[in-house]
């Protein structure tokens, strides 16, 4: 985990014209890097540079990583891999949480065949972190995500009260957030985590989401076994990466009049 954060933090202070290599605004690109730093364009800034790619199956993509530094691949990889695990055992976890049979769900092995996205982000000091964010207030599509982060930003919205809460300061522990397919599966009853990245004036700040979904074009539904008699009627469309994709090249986060994926998918009563 240390290992991943180094070489994430020795990427972004690598020369601009080396990380440019990868510079893109398409959402497609299994591996891009940008910035979603702005100035005087909104009562809001975003204060942020990231690097995205894909890492499962790994040994197809870990080629098109960055080269520089020349651990990345290494280190980063080795994390991915292990952080995957991590991901397939909670998945088992809420399948049986939700009382469904595993042989007919089969949302750990699904995962286990499907995306994983590494997005990995760099929030520099930010001389006014009070009229700043690194990231808006939204869920993420997958079905899980983990986050590691070098010290503390991550908040998260508490419904019950309406405020934001920082996640606590826990060295060598993962963040793990429900995303908007898991919502879907369970019907409602698992909530995606609305979060944002908060900033600070003195440090820099590194996270490593690794997001985990079905493959690109595999379709997340309501399971069958929670629709139906006393167990009411399907609250969600069924959606697949590829349409989180062409949803997001349409509606940037953080755009004025954003409307986020798991409100596209929800059907009115």
């Amino acid at each position: 985990m240390e290992a991943a954060l180094e070489a994430a933090a020795d990427f972004f202070k690598l020369p601009a014209g080396e990380k440019a290599k990868f510079m893109s605004n398409d959402v497609f690109k299994p591996v891009r890097y940008g910035s979603s730093i702005k100035d005087g364009e909104d009562k809001v800034q975003f204060w942020r540079v990231f690097l995205k790619h894909y890492a499962n199956p790994l040994a197809h993509w870990i080629h098109s990583w960055p080269q520089n530094p020349p651990h990345y691949r290494e280190r980063v990889g080795e994390y991915s891999k292990e952080v995957k695990r991590v991901a397939l055992e909670i998945a088992e976890s809420i399948t049986e949480s939700l009382g469904l049979d595993p042989t007919l769900c089969q949302l750990a092995h699904r995962l286990d065949g499907g995306m994983q996205t590494m997005a990995v982000n760099c929030y520099p000091p930010c001389p006014s972190p009070e009229l700043a964010l690194g990231l808006p207030p939204h869920s993420d599509y997958s079905c899980i995500t983990v986050v590691l982060q070098s010290t503390p930003g991550l908040e998260i919205f508490d419904p019950r009260d309406g405020t934001w809460k920082t996640a606590p300061d826990t060295r060598g522990a993962l963040q793990v957030h429900i995303g908007d397919h898991v919502e879907v599966l369970s019907n409602g009853t698992y909530k995606s985590v609305v979060h944002r990245a908060a900033l600070n004036s003195r440090k820099t700040r590194i996270s490593i989401a690794s997001l985990h979904s079905l493959g690109m074009d595999e379709k997340m539904g309501v399971a069958k076994e929670l629709v139906g008699g006393d167990e009411g009627k399907e609250r969600y469309r069924e959606s697949s990466f590829r349409d989180f994709l062409d949803s997001l090249s349409k509606n940037d986060i953080g755009t004025q009049g954003y409307k986020s994926f798991i409100d596209t998918l929800r059907i009115e009563k």
